[in-house]
């Protein structure tokens, strides 16, 4: 389900740890070596988050051209960490310049700030993947793709979502996990740098029916063991409280399957009147009504502010 947000952002994160377990982290990898790094660090937390400002944000346009009570509410989404959507709109040859001019400007000079980043790319996705695989041409091109946006982090401090609507793996033709394997590649290589902590998006609550075992059919296959965790809700609009508890158990199922110290994050940019996707009845879920007044129940309104 292609989010409202689309190429925007992610307005806001949670960013939760593994409450049943140890707070171990899983470290980037060089090549196929593995490393830990101490139990007691924590990648996204005691440093600044960066905020991109600039023409490449929706709302930063129309923030500048506020004034008074109206900037002061854009100000809530224009001033806000948010995790920039990268997907195939974006050529290979362009990829790693973009990220890299990004991240600039998100830390502002601060090279010790964590900037948020979204990588969209899997062709086909959605519901072209429930009716054909990958060809190898677009296994390459990803590939290539993936190893661009790599090389335009480099070493700066990002905390990244991968591959949005995770729920479509389920239905690739014939049981493949050809579209999950293609998802773990780009895991190990973003996992691999020295300072980004990678989530793979796993859906939500709802649209998964709050079963963990769902989740870990997504997640395994597509490179969770080399992952620091997992994200929800990208493109839902559940309740935060049911997303902390669905990924509390997805924790947990994770840790009983083996894959132990993971963590996850929820986006809360749209759930500040949360409502579940089966429950929805207006004409677009993917762009869900916006709340008009305080108190409006199943509309998009902003959620927790990044945390």
């Amino acid at each position: 389900m292609s989010s409202v947000l689309g190429a925007a952002a992610l307005t806001g994160a949670l960013f939760m740890g593994a409450p049943s377990t140890a707070t171990g982290e899983q470290a980037p990898v060089p090549a196929a070596v593995a490393k830990r790094t101490p139990v007691d660090i924590n990648p996204l937390a005691n440093r600044t988050w960066g905020v991109y400002k600039g023409s490449g944000d929706q709302a930063w346009t129309p923030y500048l051209r506020a004034s008074g009570k109206r900037k002061q509410l854009l100000a809530k989404i224009a001033l806000a960490p948010k995790a920039k959507w990268y997907g195939q709109w974006i050529p290979t040859n362009q990829v790693a310049a973009k990220v890299r001019d990004h991240i600039a400007n998100a830390q502002a000079g601060d090279p010790e700030a964590l900037v948020q980043l979204t990588v969209f790319r899997l062709k086909p996705w959605e519901e072209e993947a429930c009716r054909r695989l990958p060809t190898a041409k677009e296994q390459r091109t990803y590939k290539k793709w993936i190893d661009q946006f790599a090389s335009g982090i480099g070493a700066a401090h990002v905390a990244l979502v991968l591959q949005p609507d995770g729920p479509f793996a389920l239905c690739a033709p014939h049981g493949s996990q050809l579209p999950s394997q293609l998802v773990g590649y780009a895991s190990h290589v973003f996992s691999a740098l020295p300072n980004t902590s990678v989530y793979i998006d796993a859906g939500a609550s709802d649209w998964l029916r709050k079963d963990p075992a769902r989740a870990l059919r997504i997640l395994v296959p597509a490179g969770i063991d080399t992952a620091r965790g997992f994200a929800l809700n990208p493109t839902h609009y559940a309740a935060t409280s049911d997303e902390i508890a669905y990924g509390t158990a997805v924790v947990q199922a994770l840790a009983t399957a083996g894959y132990v110290d993971k963590h996850f994050v929820i986006n809360t940019a749209a759930n500040g009147a949360p409502f579940n996707g089966y429950d929805y009845r207006g004409p677009n879920f993917d762009n869900a009504a916006t709340c008009k007044t305080r108190g409006q129940q199943g509309c998009v309104t902003l959620g927790i502010p990044p945390t």
